[in-house]
């Protein structure tokens, strides 16, 4: 009976992997072929990480609770640092860490529908390594930032990364005693071992791994709640006092006006909000969930504008994340636009005329045009015509359609696909479904031609 048994056991394996089948090797967006993979969905990242800001060198160690969606015999990771071991259910499995890939063998395949949990450990210097050209790590000696799009999270822990694939987190981030390190949601706390402080941060909303960030460095930092949201705010101890005191100025605007885009949007996604500031020469700021990272911008009108973007963001972007690269527009159209709505509300200028004097701007042979925002291309990615032509788009729908319908077709999109994805189409026919128009051609128009839109009504124009 018992070797009967095995036998049946041991056929019942065998049939197991030949029905099994590995994961893809990416999520199958055009624009990033090996980004994300294929036969798993992450529930939760428990990243923990250690990293030395003078030297740039980062050991970590991170567990991803997954659901399989197929039945696998191995999968794939996105990480660029070095694995050094890897357990699935706490078992010690094979694997084979690659530029870009991790591909991990579990002793046994996963059934469809079985939630398992894969431990990786690894090491490297983050900072040093370029993939597909891209080095996305921002640092110096003082500092650094993990943070950049469409990817920064395969610097600093295995993800599948992509924004298809969204999950909750828990992030700890041990610095040098005497530093500081900032990161997404709600600060748990610190504990301390000689030389080391760990920082504690738990991102209780699903979100993409690009929006996972932490800063490391010697930061001057607030929390409180204002107007009943709580809010972190971070500003480096790299830029001059005057300095300092003007950017952590404009990070205290944060919850009025994320307040501000509840009266747009309903209510915010996020149990937290805030920003930091850093001294390092990124270029950029980045919509990080609940706590966007800015450059030193000073706290005028330019500075105020980003704010509302990156803010913007945790709506467009963030809670509704794009389902494709491609779909990008669904990001910057909309958060530049509302750059042009608060001004509009605040005393400045009509958004109607922002896009009138931007629309007069740019001649019909200006390669303004010549970007198809709605499928821009892998590298036109974030080109300028992205945001300012998205943003024209998002207007002219506004006049198309009339301000009721439009407030109407935004509200819906966000709690329709809030927590989850969306695509340009998607996006086309709840506004055609709200408005009662047929709106293929003005989409046509403004999204998919490489021309300036005609000056119409049908395109939105006056």
């Amino acid at each position: 009976m018992a070797l009967g048994s095995l036998t049946t056991s041991g056929a019942a394996v065998e049939a197991e992997r030949s029905a099994a089948a590995p994961g893809a090797a990416g999520i199958g967006d055009s624009y990033f072929p090996t980004d994300g993979n294929g036969g798993y969905d992450v529930r939760h990242y428990a990243v923990d990480v250690r990293y030395a800001v003078a030297t740039g060198a980062l050991t970590g160690s991170t567990t991803v609770t997954a659901t399989a969606t197929q039945q696998l015999s191995r999968f794939n990771l996105d990480l660029v640092l070095d694995a050094t071991a890897v357990r699935v259910d706490g078992a010690p499995v094979a694997f084979v860490s690659g530029d870009h890939e991790l591909v991990v063998t579990p002793a046994a395949p996963l059934a469809k529908g079985a939630q398992f949990t894969v431990t990786v450990d690894y090491n490297g210097r983050p900072g040093d390594i370029t993939h597909r050209g891209n080095r996305p790590w921002v640092s110096s000696t003082a500092e650094a930032m993990a943070t950049n799009e469409p990817q920064i999270a395969p610097w600093w822990f295995p993800a599948n990364d992509h924004p298809r694939d969204k999950a909750t987190f828990d992030i700890a981030v041990s610095v040098p005693t005497g530093q500081q390190a900032i990161s997404n949601g709600t600060f748990l706390g610190t504990t301390s071992e000689p030389g080391w402080d760990t920082w504690r941060w738990r991102a209780a909303e699903p979100m993409a791994p690009y929006l996972a960030f932490f800063a490391a460095g010697r930061f001057e930092y607030e929390s409180g709640v204002r107007r009943g949201l709580p809010y972190f705010n971070a500003v480096s101890m790299g830029l001059e006092p005057g300095n300092r005191g003007r950017a952590m100025e404009l990070m205290r605007r944060s919850p009025d006006v994320v307040r501000w885009l509840e009266t747009q949007l309903g209510g915010y996604p996020f149990s937290s909000t805030g920003g930091v500031t850093t001294s390092l020469a990124a270029g950029f700021a980045l919509e990080n969930q609940t706590r966007p990272t800015y450059p030193f911008l000073g706290n005028g009108r330019f500075a105020r504008s980003i704010l509302v973007h990156e803010l913007a963001h945790q709506w467009f972007g963030d809670h509704v994340a794009v389902d494709r690269w491609r779909d990008i527009w669904l990001n910057e159209g909309f958060a530049s636009w509302f750059e042009w709505k608060y001004d509009e509300a605040h005393g400045g200028r009509s958004a109607a005329e922002t896009l009138q004097a931007r629309y007069d701007t740019y001649p019909a042979d200006d390669d303004f045009w010549d970007v198809r925002i709605g499928n821009p291309g892998r590298h036109s990615l974030f080109d300028f015509a992205v945001y300012d032509r998205g943003a024209m788009t998002v207007q002219a729908l506004r006049q198309r359609i009339g301000g009721s319908d439009f407030k109407q077709v935004l509200r819906t999109w966000v709690a329709k696909r809030g927590a989850g994805n969306g695509r340009i189409g998607q996006f086309e026919r709840l506004a055609e479904r709200v408005s009662g128009e047929r709106l293929d051609g003005f989409f046509e128009a403004w999204l998919f031609t490489g021309r300036k839109p005609a000056g119409t009504q049908g395109n939105g124009l006056r």
